[in-house]
């Protein structure tokens, strides 16, 4: 036995490809946003988190090109060196602007963000409160403020009895942290950042939400978890990714200036770590424009969602409430999800399949991810296929309405 042994006794991976429905690491070979071409097959990519379809938009790729061209394909250093450019820095303006807050700061990814704005906050003696269904990224960070002799305690997901009652048991004036993400990635559910921030008023904490499944969806104008509830005062600080809304890669945090600029000198996640390349933050800045000249893609992404979600329910999917660009529709058995995905994919319609233990025991799911670019002939052709697939697997009981023989018509030539 030595360290690797692990390694090579694992062999789930393998059991699942030899089997044929093995869902994970399919290579794109083309990608036009709401439909992909993976191994020469065109398929309804309803499993991205490319919720406001930019990925592709003229704007955002000939940012990423120009950015190239005149800064290179690399900015060679961190951002505390030599890793800045004027375009980080006008990301920075317009993206505090469009949050409303005094600054921000720009990290390379925003699982960087998570780790780089938590683990400079809480230290020893302090205390700081994590939403059990937090991304990793706060797990992570959660997670390294330890190494400081802080105090890290989950309450129950979106439980506020629970969130305090643990508030009060900590000394009113000893310093706390709540985080939670805004949107939780897995189901889709929003946080209670009403209740989270009238907690935090009176246990005097400070409150910091991940926006990353949040931006560009909910929220005036795509503004987020606290526009939506209309706390956006009451919020501390707001961490995000480009990597979803904003059409790139890297992350972001807002909040006020002092705060930033305690970040800028604190953070080990930002001060050792390569900047994000200039195309990333040039494309990611296009994407930010063309969200705020156009307010309304965030209803056509809750709009598609919302409608499938409806037609799943009303179809005996257990479909899980939200109402976010997330649908996740439960089907409680690995095998029987990962034999659904893969009837999913051969008929042309790509989600993503969660199994436990990434997920508790009876929670295994289908997890769809909605565009504002997708039409309704690809929300029809997926409602088609999953009642199908759903009838003949035994997910749903069957009914009188056949399922029409050409629904593959629905699929654009």
């Amino acid at each position: 036995m030595n360290i690797l042994s692990k390694c090579y006794a694992f062999d789930y991976a393998d059991k699942l490809k030899q089997e044929g429905i093995y869902p994970y690491f399919k290579a794109i070979n083309e990608s036009e946003g709401p439909e992909v071409d993976i191994d020469g097959h065109r398929i309804i990519m309803a499993g991205s988190n490319n919720y406001l379809g930019l990925t592709t938009h003229p704007r955002v790729v000939e940012a990423a090109i120009k950015a190239t061209e005149k800064y290179g394909s690399s900015c060679s250093g961190s951002r505390f060196l030599t890793g800045t450019t004027v375009l980080h820095e006008e990301m920075e303006e317009k993206v505090a602007r469009f949050m409303g807050k005094e600054a921000a700061l720009v990290f390379t990814t925003g699982y960087l963000t998570a780790q780089g704005v938590i683990a400079p906050l809480v230290g020893r003696g302090e205390y700081l409160f994590s939403d059990k269904e937090n991304h990793a990224s706060i797990v992570v960070g959660n997670a390294m403020t330890t190494v400081h002799n802080s105090t890290v305690i989950r309450y129950r997901h979106n439980d506020m009895a629970n969130l305090e009652a643990r508030l009060s048991k900590v000394d009113y004036h000893t310093p706390k942290l709540i985080v939670t993400d805004g949107v939780f990635s897995t189901f889709g559910t929003i946080a209670r950042l009403d209740e989270i921030t009238r907690l935090a008023k009176a246990y005097n904490a400070n409150v910091v939400v991940d926006d990353a499944h949040a931006l560009g969806v909910i929220g005036p104008g795509g503004k987020g978890t606290a526009h939506y509830f209309g706390v956006e005062n009451e919020v501390d600080m707001t961490i995000c990714t480009f990597s979803k809304s904003l059409s790139s890669i890297g992350g972001f945090v807002v909040g006020e200036e002092r705060v930033i600029n305690y970040l800028k000198h604190k953070s080990s996640a930002l001060m050792f770590s390569a900047s994000p390349t200039a195309s990333a933050v040039a494309s990611a800045l296009a994407a930010l424009e063309i969200l705020t000249e156009n307010p309304e893609l965030p209803q056509q992404v809750l709009g598609n969602a919302a409608n499938v979600r409806l037609a799943l329910k009303t179809m005996g999917f257990n479909v899980v409430d939200a109402e976010a660009a997330i649908v996740a529709v439960l089907i409680g058995d690995n095998e029987k999800t990962f034999r659904f995905w893969q009837a999913l994919y051969d008929e042309g319609v790509f989600v993503n399949a969660f199994v436990s233990p990434a997920v508790p025991a009876g929670y295994q799911m289908l997890r769809l991810s909605f565009m504002a670019t997708h039409e309704n002939y690809h929300l029809d052709y997926i409602l088609h296929t999953f009642k199908e697939i759903g009838t003949r697997l035994g997910v749903i009981a069957p009914d009188t309405e056949a399922v029409p023989a050409t629904a593959r018509e629905l699929v654009p030539a």
